[in-house]
C-alpha cells in the first residue's frame, strides 16, 4: 500500500465518519416534519442516488445474476429491515433531544461487533476483549440503575446495526449494489407511506418552504455519499485506522448533544459513560498491540530467508 494510497483513503474515511458525526445537525434542520416522513423521503431518494450512480458507470450487469439468487436477495432484504429500524429510530431519537443516547449507541457497536462475532462466526475472544466487554456491559448495568431503565435507545441502535453488520458480511455485493437491493427492498412502503401523506394532505414536499422541500430531496445523497465514501476508504486503509476512525462519529455526536442541543449530561451518566470508553480504550488499544504483533510475525519469516 502505497503512501499516496494511505493518504486517499483516510480522506475518504475522513469524510464519510465526519459526515456521519454532523448527521444530528442535518436532522435538526428537519424538526418540523414527523420523523417517519424524513425515513421515507431518505428510502425513496437513496434508491434514486445509488441508481443514478449505476446508470453513470453503466453497471446492470449484477442485476441479472442476482435474480437468479433468492438468498442472495433475501440476506439483503433482512438487511434493509434492520437499517430501517436503525434509521427510524436514529432519527426519531435526534429530534426528539436524546443525540448523547444515538452517540452512546455508537460507541457501543464496537463491542457488539465482537459479541457477534464470538456467538456467531467462532471468533475467541481474547482476555482484553473480555474485560472490554465487562467493563461496557457494567456501563449499561449502572446507567440502567441509575435511571431506572435500560438505554433502551443506544441499545437498539447498537444491536440493530451489528445485525445489519452481519448480514452484510454474509453478502456479496459491492457496497453501491449492496445499498440498491437494501433500498430497492424498502422503495415500496416507503413511498407508499409517502402517497398516503399526500392524499390526506399533510405531507410537507413541495408543501412548505424550499429549504425543507431541498433537505427531504437531499436525504439520499446525504445517505448514500458516506456509505461510498466509507467503501472506498475500507478498500485503502489497515482495519486498524478504520477502527480508531470509527470513533469520530459518535464522539462529534456526543459533542453536539452536550454543547450545541445543551442536552443533559449528569455525573449519573459520565460515570455509566466513562465505564463504555474504559472498555472501548482497552479494546481499541488490545487490537493495536495484537494487528502490530500481526505483522511483525509475518515480516520476521521472510526477513530470516
Amino acid at each position: 500500500m502505497t503512501a499516496d494510497t494511505s493518504r486517499t483513503g483516510l480522506l475518504y474515511g475522513l469524510g464519510a465518519y465526519l459526515m456521519w458525526g454532523f448527521f444530528p445537525a442535518y436532522w435538526k434542520l428537519l424538526q418540523g416534519v414527523d420523523s417517519f416522513e424524513i425515513l421515507a423521503h431518505r428510502m425513496v431518494w437513496s434508491l434514486g442516488f445509488v441508481l443514478a450512480m449505476l446508470a453513470a458507470r453503466s453497471n446492470w450487469r449484477w442485476i441479472r445474476q442476482v435474480r437468479r439468487q433468492p438468498r442472495v436477495i433475501a440476506v439483503y432484504a433482512a438487511a434493509a429491515c434492520f437499517l430501517g429500524v436503525n434509521w427510524a429510530l436514529y432519527i426519531w431519537a435526534v429530534n426528539a433531544g436524546h443525540v448523547v443516547e444515538t452517540s452512546l449507541g455508537y460507541f457501543i457497536n464496537p463491542l457488539i461487533n465482537v459479541l457477534f462475532g464470538a456467538w456467531l462466526f467462532g471468533d475467541r475472544l481474547r482476555r482484553p476483549q473480555l474485560w472490554a466487554v465487562g467493563l461496557a456491559a457494567a456501563g449499561v448495568v449502572y446507567l440502567t440503575l441509575m435511571h431506572g431503565h435500560p438505554p433502551w435507545i443506544s441499545l437498539t441502535l447498537a444491536v440493530s446495526f451489528g445485525i445489519y453488520g452481519v448480514l452484510k458480511k454474509k453478502g456479496t455485493l459491492g457496497a453501491v449494489e449492496g445499498l440498491t437491493l437494501e433500498t430497492a427492498a424498502l422503495f415500496v412502503p416507503a413511498l407508499a407511506w409517502l402517497l398516503l401523506l399526500e392524499h390526506r394532505g399533510v405531507g410537507h414536499f413541495g408543501h412548505t418552504d424550499p429549504r425543507t422541500t431541498f433537505l427531504l430531496a437531499f436525504t439520499g445523497v446525504a445517505t448514500a455519499l458516506p456509505l461510498v465514501m466509507f467503501a472506498a476508504g475500507v478498500r485503502r486503509l489497515t482495519l486498524t485506522t478504520v477502527g480508531l476512525l470509527q470513533y469520530l462519529a459518535p464522539t462529534i455526536q456526543f459533542l453536539l448533544g452536550v454543547y450545541a442541543y445543551g442536552e443533559p449530561f449528569s455525573r449519573e451518566r459520565l460515570v455509566g459513560f466513562a465505564l463504555i470508553w474504559a472498555g472501548l480504550l482497552v479494546y481499541s488499544g488490545e487490537s493495536l498491540i495484537n494487528h502490530r504483533r500481526t505483522r511483525r510475525a509475518a515480516i520476521v519469516p521472510f526477513e530470516a530467508a
